[in-house]
């Protein structure tokens, strides 16, 4: 299967991230290369764009897309939390712009033997990263009742996920659950008829809970973003398209922070923490009516941004 994605708030993201077509750009989150085509596009031989996936497939189709790329191009397979461990390996101290798009591509959720999606019948997997051992698989049949309610509810924000997991832990007793079409009819017994009437498929906050425990997506978050701020030379561009809200709250509060600098608690009349802000004009945007009616899955996105200082 073709790995087909299509990027969300593509104009965005150019208009606000390309600021110097000589500059030195990286794409923690590359994917199928729609926004790292898009940028290369725009930048000149001399620039050098970085594009990094910890998925093989992204890789593949990424290298494919940019061969014809006008501006200098380095790929590596890695997961965007040690993007600056690839910049240290290239040489690389600073850079005009830093972007990463979150969430499950449009290939990924598509794509059944990858098992990321409650439509269609799949192994229960979830793995960005096939080369790690943790899948969803392994956290539906061995984590104990408590610690996957907790998974769902902190994760999926899912009001049934006691019920949820009470539910799993009984159907994997009789027999462990390998597919996701079985956990897609053991959640849909879980939550009574009438609350599954209305609102998204019964599954949605419960897959989107077991993909972020399995890839580690939110606990990395705010270090990361920090990290990425401190790569960017003065005047630099930070984009991160969020997809749900607790990745997007994690976002803000760290743009926020570093936008701040003191840390000191108010009731001190001067600061004394000596922490400066490091970023301004942090920047939300959200794509138009028109992108949504075209790309439905592009509605829960939104475009953070900062510039370094």
């Amino acid at each position: 299967m073709e790995f087909v994605h299509k990027s969300v708030m593509l104009t965005e993201s150019i208009d606000w991230m390309i600021t110097d077509r000589d500059g030195t750009y990286m794409d923690c989150t590359m994917g199928g290369a729609g926004h790292s085509l898009a940028f290369a596009q725009l930048l000149a031989p001399t620039a050098t764009l970085i594009g990094i996936d910890q998925d093989a497939d992204a890789i593949a189709a990424a290298t494919d897309k940019l061969q014809a790329a006008p501006c200098q191009v380095q790929i590596r397979r890695a997961n965007f939390k040690n993007f600056d461990q690839v910049l240290d390996e290239l040489g690389i101290e600073k850079l005009t712009g830093i972007f990463f798009d979150l969430g499950v591509s449009s290939y990924q959720l598509d794509t059944p033997e990858r098992g990321f999606s409650y439509m269609h019948d799949g192994p229960l997997d979830m793995r960005m990263d096939k080369r790690q051992k943790l899948d969803a698989a392994y956290v539906v049949n061995h984590y104990k009742e408590e610690a996957l309610a907790d998974v769902i509810y902190r994760y999926g924000e899912e009001r049934w996920s006691k019920r949820i997991a009470q539910f799993i832990v009984a159907a994997r007793q009789e027999k462990q659950l390998v597919t996701t079409g079985e956990l897609v009819d053991v959640i849909k017994k879980a939550i009574p008829k009438g609350a599954r009437q209305n609102g998204p498929h019964p599954a949605k906050r419960t897959f989107q809970a077991l993909r972020i425990e399995v890839n580690s997506e939110l606990s990395i978050l705010a270090d990361v973003v920090t990290r990425a701020v401190d790569r960017l030379a003065i005047g630099g561009r930070i984009g991160v398209i969020t997809f749900h809200s607790l990745e997007d709250r994690i976002v803000k509060q760290t743009l926020a922070q570093l936008a701040k600098g003191c840390i000191c608690p108010p009731e001190l009349p001067v600061c004394v923490c000596g922490k400066k802000p490091k970023i301004k004009k942090a920047i939300s945007i959200k794509p138009s009516a028109e992108e949504v009616e075209k790309n439905p899955r592009s509605r829960s996105a939104r475009l953070r941004g900062g510039i370094r200082i």
